[in-house]
């Protein structure tokens, strides 16, 4: 990723995003800008004009913490945001180098087998690995169900935002479709800050970009996010309608990668339809062998 030009863009898409009441100031009138002007933005800050003009062009190379961390205020950055900007000012000192991948990873990532006992341990929901790509690299039997339509197509290479973008079954998957979309670009555009010289991830974005103009849009607003908890609607082809809450963990022992585990509440009719996928997944997977029998 170019840092420079993600810096610019990103301050740039945050600027516009606060209009003057927000930021306590007067409205007046003959603005051209959506937002605050650059001039508005270096006095909340309380850097020269001049300064800030260079920080917007992608120079946030030297940047203390202090004056960073003014800017974010001054923007009204939330907490992934603000996390955005101090990677990518890392990434601009060259503070990163000693983390950056020399070469393309050849080597598929194999979860060590306590990891995945971890995983089947969870009986009751789906659990899962991803990384900041949103591969999915470890499931229990349950996540793997869940996942169904995602791993029916070869062409997704068991990706969620491939999922999300390029194959149209995602919309059925996801009832609320533009959120669950904005929610994967947010994750994305948030690995790409923390780690920019990811040729993978560098070329799954030039994919997606060519291939969906619905990501190609929500890339360029560069809104990032933290993605721990929250709850999401889902509709399952063989189970039907489930509401879903989720917690993220990040991997203290795998950097980057963190595990997910979808519960329902209890009582609920998506905590049966859990009961029903478990019993829908011990089934295909009896069936599996008879069915690679008969090929």
């Amino acid at each position: 990723m170019d840092n420079q030009a993600e810096v610019r863009e990103f301050l740039t898409s945050r600027r516009a995003k606060i209009n003057p009441e927000q930021a306590g100031l007067p409205a007046g009138s003959r603005r051209r800008v959506p937002g605050l002007r650059r001039s508005e933005v270096a006095a909340l800050a309380d850097v020269s004009v001049e300064y800030y003009a260079k920080l917007e062009r992608g120079n946030l190379a030297g940047a203390s913490p202090a004056v960073l961390e003014a800017v974010a205020r001054a923007l009204h950055l939330d907490d992934a945001e603000r996390a955005h900007l101090l990677n990518l000012a890392q990434a601009a000192d060259g503070s990163d180098a000693l983390t950056r991948p020399r070469r393309r990873t050849t080597r598929a990532w194999t979860a060590h087998r306590s990891l995945q006992w971890v995983l089947d341990a969870v009986t009751t929901g789906p659990a899962f690995v991803r990384n900041g790509r949103m591969d999915l690299l470890a499931t229990n039997q349950l996540a793997r169900a869940f996942y169904d339509d995602l791993y029916a197509s070869a062409g997704n290479q068991a990706n969620l935002a491939r999922f999300q973008f390029l194959d149209p079954v995602s919309r059925r998957f996801y009832p609320d479709w533009d959120l669950a979309a904005d929610m994967a670009v947010a994750i994305l555009r948030t690995e790409a800050g923390r780690n920019p010289h990811d040729k993978d991830l560098h070329d799954l974005v030039g994919e997606l970009s060519t291939r969906s103009d619905d990501f190609r849009t929500r890339w360029g607003a560069h809104d990032v996010r933290h993605h721990g908890t929250g709850t999401k609607r889902f509709h399952h082809h063989a189970i039907g309608d489930l509401t879903l809450a989720y917690e993220g963990l990040e991997m203290a022992a795998e950097p980057g990668l963190t595990l997910t585990v979808y519960t329902a509440e209890p009582g609920s009719a998506s905590e049966e339809g859990l009961r029903l996928l478990s019993s829908w997944a011990a089934t295909a997977e009896s069936e599996r062998p008879s069915r690679q029998r008969a090929d």
